[in-house]
Formats: C-alpha cells, sequence, structure tokens
C-alpha cells in the first residue's frame, strides 16, 4: 500500500504509530479460514507491543486454533451459535450480556475489528476503546490485474470491504487502495496505522499436546497405525458451488490406497453424508467427519503427507502448518484466497466464467463445469508432483519438520 491515503483520525487526532496501546482486542470470531488469515496481524501486534495485553474475540468452535499461541494473552468467546440452539436461547442471552460486561471491564485502549460486520462493531463499540480500527467502506469492483491470474470477467460478489455499515463504528478505517491482494496481505494493511516491521507473515499455528494425542487416538481406533503414511481428504466446504465432485475425491482416495497410503476423511457435522459416499466408493478409506473439532483437524492435517481439500478452512490450515497440500478451485479466486504463496497447490480449469463467487448451484448456468472438468487424474497427479517436489527439496523437508514439532 502506498500509504497516502487519508484515514479517519480519532477525536484527538492520535498519531497511532507513536502510541503504546497496553490493552488490545482483536476481533474475528469465524470462520476457520478468516481465522487463519487473522493469525499474522496478531504476530505483528505482539512484535510491536511486546507488553500488551492482546485479547482475541472468537467462537468458541474456532479458539483452540489460537489459544496456545504465544503471541495471545486470552481468548474472549462469543457463542453464536447456541443463540440456534433450542433450549439454551435464553442461557445464551444471559451469556451475551455476561460478556459484554467482561468486554467493557477490560477497558481495552486499541481494538481491530477484522471481521467487520455489524455484530463486530457492536462490539468494538462497546469497549469503550477511543482507538476502534477497522476496513473503510466498500469500493468498486474492477478487473484482477494479478501476474498470477488475469481474470476475464468482474464477480459481481464477495469482499469489497466493512459491510452493514460497520465502518461507521470505527475511529480510523483502514483504506483499501485494491481488491486485487490476498486476503492475508489485506488484513495486513492494518499495519500502515500501527506502525508494523517489515517481516513476512507468520501463519503458524500452535496446538495442544491433547489436541494431538486426541487425533492419534482417532487414527488409531481406525486402524491406522504411527508409521503409516497418510493421505487426509477434506471434501467439504459451506459454499455449495466450490465442492469438488464425490467421484473425484474417492478416485483420490482410491488411487493412494492402491499406492499403499492410509486416507482418512475429514470434516465437520454438515460434510458426513458427502464423506459417507467417498468411504463407501472407495472402501479402506477411513472417515473421521463429524468427529474432530478444528483443533483436531489441524493436528490431522499435520500428521498427513499431504491433504487435498476445496477452497475452505481446511486449505489454508493445511498452508499455515506449512504442509504439503492440493486445493480444488471453480467459483473463487484463488489469488485472493488461495493457500498463501503456493500458487502449485492450486488445481483449477480455465473458463471464461470462473470465478464468479457464486455461492449455489442455482446460481450458475454452465452446470457447474469449473468443478465438474477437474478429474482425479489432474489431482492425482498434482498431489503426486507436490509429493516428489517436497521430498526431494531439503529446505522444505525441515520447515514441515518444524511445524510438525510445534
Amino acid at each position: 500500500m502506498n500509504g497516502q491515503t487519508k484515514t479517519t483520525k480519532s477525536p484527538d487526532a492520535l498519531d497511532l504509530r507513536s502510541v503504546e496501546f497496553s490493552r488490545i482486542l482483536l476481533i474475528k470470531p469465524s470462520a476457520l479460514g478468516d481465522v487463519v488469515h487473522t493469525i499474522p496481524v496478531l504476530v505483528k501486534l505482539r512484535a510491536r507491543y511486546p507488553r500488551a495485553r492482546i485479547d482475541w474475540l472468537i467462537t468458541p468452535e474456532n479458539a483452540e486454533i489460537v489459544r496456545c499461541h504465544p503471541a495471545l494473552s486470552n481468548v474472549v468467546l462469543f457463542a453464536r451459535r447456541d443463540f440456534s440452539k433450542r433450549g439454551r436461547r435464553w442461557r445464551a442471552f444471559l451469556s451475551f450480556f455476561d460478556l459484554l460486561k467482561q468486554i467493557r471491564r477490560a477497558k481495552y485502549d486499541l481494538v481491530i475489528d477484522m471481521h467487520g460486520q455489524v455484530r463486530s462493531a457492536f462490539f468494538a463499540l462497546i469497549t469503550g476503546a477511543r482507538v476502534r480500527i477497522g476496513f473503510d467502506r466498500p469500493i468498486k469492483r474492477t478487473l484482477t490485474v494479478s501476474a498470477e491470474h488475469d481474470l476475464k470477467n468482474v464477480p459481481t460478489h464477495g469482499w469489497r470491504g466493512a459491510r452493514e455499515g460497520s465502518w461507521i463504528a470505527y475511529t480510523h478505517r483502514i483504506p483499501i487502495p485494491t481488491l486485487d491482494v490476498h486476503a492475508i496481505d489485506r488484513y495486513l494493511w492494518v499495519g500502515e496505522l500501527l506502525g508494523f516491521d517489515d517481516t513476512p507473515p507468520d501463519l503458524t499455528i500452535y496446538l495442544s499436546p491433547e489436541t494431538i494425542r486426541n487425533v492419534d487416538r482417532l487414527l488409531s481406533e481406525k486402524g491406522v497405525s504411527a508409521s503409516q503414511q497418510l493421505i487426509v481428504l477434506v471434501p467439504g466446504t459451506i459454499w455449495e458451488t466450490k465442492h469438488w465432485t464425490i467421484e473425484g475425491f474417492a478416485g483420490v482416495a482410491r488411487q493412494f490406497l492402491h499406492d499403499g497410503y492410509a486416507v482418512a476423511l475429514a470434516g465437520t457435522k454438515r460434510d458426513e453424508q458427502r464423506s459417507r459416499q467417498i468411504a463407501a466408493a472407495a472402501p479402506g478409506a477411513c472417515d473421521l467427519s463429524g468427529k474432530t473439532t478444528p483443533a483436531d483437524l489441524a493436528a490431522l492435517i499435520r500428521r498427513a503427507e499431504v491433504t487435498v481439500t476445496n477452497d475452505s478452512g481446511s486449505m489454508h490450515v493445511a498452508a499455515s502448518l506449512g504442509k504439503p497440500m492440493v486445493s480444488i478451485f471453480g467459483p473463487t479466486n484463488p489469488v485472493h484466497i488461495g493457500p498463501y504463496e503456493r500458487p502449485d497447490s492450486v488445481v483449477r480449469v480455465d473458463l471464461p466464467c470462473s470465478p464468479c463467487n457464486y455461492r449455489r448451484l442455482s446460481q450458475c448456468p454452465y452446470d457447474h463445469a469449473c468443478m465438474k472438468q477437474v478429474t482425479s487424474a489432474m489431482v492425482v497427479e498434482r498431489v503426486q508432483k507436490i509429493l516428489l517436489t517436497a521430498k526431494s527439496r531439503p529446505d522444505v523437508v525441515a520447515a514441515v519438520a518444524a511445524a510438525t514439532a510445534k
């Protein structure tokens, strides 16, 4: 970023680069991939404010992804899902008001809202912090000009800035000079306001020993020994249009089972049906879908030789752990939200309609061609190439070993 864009000053016109904040709240409750994208901001905050208390407002299901991070002081839990559970709504409201009082009592002097929705802006306001930072209002979308992937269309959907008027709650807004940037680099634009260092982003995920032991136990119960080489397939994702085909995943599973690997399917409860279908079409694959938390998923990916995913949070977890991985892309742009600085890990077909950023299959006029035209042979070939590259490069092997040791 050029650093020349004018930003909205707080009431007392603070020069933020010269202020030593002591109580900081980072707001990014979900989703898993977005949480992973925010970890480099946490690391930069700790480097900039080494003695500060730095807390993270996050959902309970994602908290274990960051709880053990050495740069973090505390997690502040927002149990959003409790509001949708029958019999727990009244308790959820009581817990919510307790959360608001907890946030208010903390007396934060800096709040950074990376979520950019009305509820996250509400939390920012409740803190009473005199400096509240978030992204500016949406800007107009233009053609992508990235060297890695020049779009031939202009998607009408996707992130363009803070949403739902949330920018009104901020005393300082992060300017948006372009949309043609990866989400991690976009989040780090906050460093222009606060004076972050220029070291490369650190995406490292730290897991508890208990989480690692739990995954080892799950695999052992499925007959996967500690010495077996493991391939992890994560076939789920929230958007309908991001799903690669059942037969595609099954074809990958069959090939690596034939090659002597153990194959595990992972995902949330909403992915159980897809995983069962894949397991049925690839006898011998063990199905762990619905049995792992996001932290367990990270430990499972940490254990694997390679992970195959859609465009999903699991993809970003694999990238953060420094593990070999392959992801299938169709409706979304890998330059903006793909595995960070891992373009070789993306498999996609070059169609004039892709990416479109449509979420539902009913919106697609081309019968989901962007995903259906990706074959299991294409993905297997890429996986084999990445595995061969990783084994032949000492620096890659060392990086993976270091990530595994954490």
